[in-house]
């Protein structure tokens, strides 16, 4: 489960920003193309939490869909995969715009 060392990584960077301070929310991004299930994210989050600076504090997750743009048709349209093809031509190879992100949008100290 790479979602543990995921969490933790998240911990880390925002322990390291708190400087020293409680947090009691953190905001995660996290894109359906990321390879990242947000499920095991929260799942995990509580026991990496324990004895830091984020003990006890609120988890939320945006989720950000996957987007493409089309490289015949311009057009971009929410994906699934990363092989879908344009639902407008049915051409193939679309520019990813959005849903690979794994970042920390914000974090509420005390």
């Amino acid at each position: 489960m790479h979602e543990m060392s995921i969490t933790q990584s998240v911990i880390e960077l925002c322990e390291g920003h708190a400087a020293g301070r409680p947090v009691k929310v953190v905001v995660l991004k996290i894109g359906a193309l990321s390879g990242v299930v947000p499920e095991s994210v929260e799942f995990c989050f509580e026991a990496c939490s324990r004895g830091t600076l984020l003990e006890g504090a609120v988890l939320e997750i945006e989720l950000v869909p996957g987007v493409g743009r089309c490289p015949a048709c311009a057009k971009e349209s929410q994906v699934e995969t990363l092989f879908d093809p344009c639902p407008h031509c049915g051409a193939f190879g679309l520019e990813l715009i959005s849903g690979e992100e794994l970042l920390v949008k914000e974090l509420e100290i005390d």
